[in-house]
């Protein structure tokens, strides 16, 4: 009984260490050389960590495009309401009428 106890004790252990590496940065190195994810020695980031924050960047970019957009529809719509109502006031006097 006391082997067995021992060996369970034995692989517990193994199984704990295990688990720690996979999942520590060891693990998580070995994972993205798996996967074939390359890190940018520059900032430290993975490819995927990179799109993501250049989708993000996207993403902001495409809001303030969007704000940009919507400013100017308010423009042209007051424009095109100051030119209707300037048609509809009635005019002073023409180039032909004397004074």
């Amino acid at each position: 009984m006391g082997d067995t106890v021992g060996a369970l004790a034995f692989w517990l252990a193994m199984g704990g260490i295990g688990v720690a590496f996979f999942i520590g940065p060891i693990g998580q190195a070995f994972a993205r050389r798996i996967s074939g994810d390359k890190v940018d020695p520059t900032t430290g980031l993975s490819t995927g960590e990179m799109n993501a924050e250049r989708v993000a960047a996207m993403e902001e970019r495409l809001m303030q495009l969007e704000a940009e957009r919507h400013q100017l529809e308010e423009r042209v719509d007051f424009a095109e309401r100051m030119l209707t109502e300037a048609r509809k006031e009635p005019r002073g006097l023409s180039a032909g009428d004397p004074e």
